[in-house]
């Protein structure tokens, strides 16, 4: 790796072709400019909603022991359960201003930007990974935030059916610890050798005194590319379409706002244990998040999938209906997979609302696949012993997402 070192303290970092992994093969390269308005915009924590949409989608839970029920007032909020908007994360206003920058850059509103390019789409995403950080500041992991990093980009543009093609990351600190970004930048790597794509570069920035001591931010780029011809769009979804879940490692890397929260709220540390289970705290919900790009592209190429969603801020009620045609919403059943524990234990610890647990967190589903009913039983099929998989619902007629 060489560093350039500018007037401004900022290191300019050009990765070397030595550090690139076994399948990258040197190649010609033309500098493509970016169309900006294409691309996610608000990705970071916020779920990116239908520009056209000004409703509140509706959610409908029934309690059948799957998941907790929770006291609500007379005025259908908890009596003192948390909320994402209580700990600081309003939802609401990232959706009104995605609205507002519809309205000056349409076209927004998906997973990744679509740039055209011959007879093929650059797709690209960008993303952070939030407050985790706080969590690696106070376990000391530093190693696998990469990972988390590369994810949450690379698996917003494989939901079009795109191939992770490269990735950049900006690192910035107050002052550089070399030691510690070298970890941070070793986890990007091992995202990158997960997704298949090289890491093409990066930036490291030194500011003093813009962060506190030994804390750092963290920003991710990536480009992937699908051919015109095999976009995944979701205009062909219709009733009666399969919803297939692929599970999530944990809490991956959206609502950590709340996490602290709750984690404030029960008393317990990072290094006690996870009620129930053999893991601290701090390991359950430090475990990076998992990055999909293997299992789907692999499950496009069976034939049959109409949509994908990646479960992020916003969970299940915000990013599903995210891929749907106007109309069209979508039946989640809770008993079809197992809610991991660490999502138990915030919710009973928080006395969080059911209907607040499926807006924040991926609830132990972190990727949906929107499948024709014919494709569905054969892919599930097909997969079964490579991938876990499970059929957690279906596309109905009308709007939202409610649970049975």
């Amino acid at each position: 790796m060489s560093n350039c070192i500018a007037a401004n303290t900022e290191l300019s970092r050009c990765f070397a072709a030595s550090i690139r992994s076994s399948h990258d093969k040197p190649n010609t390269t033309t500098n493509i400019p970016l169309h900006k308005c294409a691309t996610d915009r608000f990705s970071s924590r916020f779920p990116l909603l239908s520009a056209t949409s000004d409703e509140v989608r509706p959610i409908r839970i029934r309690n059948n022991g799957r998941m907790l029920s929770m006291l609500k007032n007379a005025s259908g909020g908890s009596s003192d359960g948390l909320t994402y908007k209580d700990a600081g994360v309003d939802i609401d206003a990232g959706s009104e201003l995605v609205r507002r920058i519809a309205k000056m850059a349409p076209g927004i509103g998906g997973f990744g930007g679509l740039f055209p390019l011959g007879d093929s789409y650059l797709v690209a995403g960008t993303d952070g990974v939030g407050t985790k950080l706080k969590l690696a500041f106070e376990t000391g992991i530093h190693d696998t935030i990469g990972i988390d990093l590369v994810a949450m980009s690379v698996n917003d543009i494989v939901t079009s059916g795109a191939k992770p093609l490269f990735f950049l990351d900006y690192f910035a600190t107050s002052r550089l610890d070399v030691d510690l970004a070298e970890k941070v930048i070793k986890g990007i790597v091992d995202g990158c050798q997960q997704s298949d794509c090289a890491l093409l570069g990066g930036e490291t920035a030194e500011m003093p005194d813009f962060y506190a001591e030994g804390e750092y931010d963290l920003s991710g780029f990536a480009v992937g590319v699908v051919k015109k011809d095999s976009v995944i769009d979701g205009k062909n979804i219709v009733s009666g379409d399969v919803l297939i879940g692929l599970p999530s490692s944990g809490v991956h890397s959206n609502g950590f706002s709340l996490v602290r929260r709750v984690l404030a709220r029960s008393g317990l540390s990072l290094k006690d244990q996870l009620p129930g289970e053999s893991s601290t705290l701090g390991e359950a919900l430090m475990a990076p998040t998992v990055i999909y790009v293997t299992q789907v592209l692999d499950i496009i190429s069976k034939g049959g999938v109409k949509g994908i969603a990646h479960i992020t801020g916003g969970g299940f009620t915000d990013n599903i209906p995210r891929v749907f045609p106007k109309g069209l919403g979508a039946v989640i059943d809770n008993d079809s997979w197992e809610i991991p524990p660490v999502f138990k234990w915030m919710q009973k610890a928080g006395r969080i609302e059911d209907g607040e647990m499926m807006r924040t967190f991926n609830m132990g589903i972190g990727m949906v696949l929107v499948v024709s009913q014919e494709a569905s039983q054969r892919i599930l099929d097909e997969i079964h012993g490579k991938y876990t998989a499970y059929r957690i619902g279906e596309v109905v007629k009308g709007e939202g997402v409610s649970y049975r």
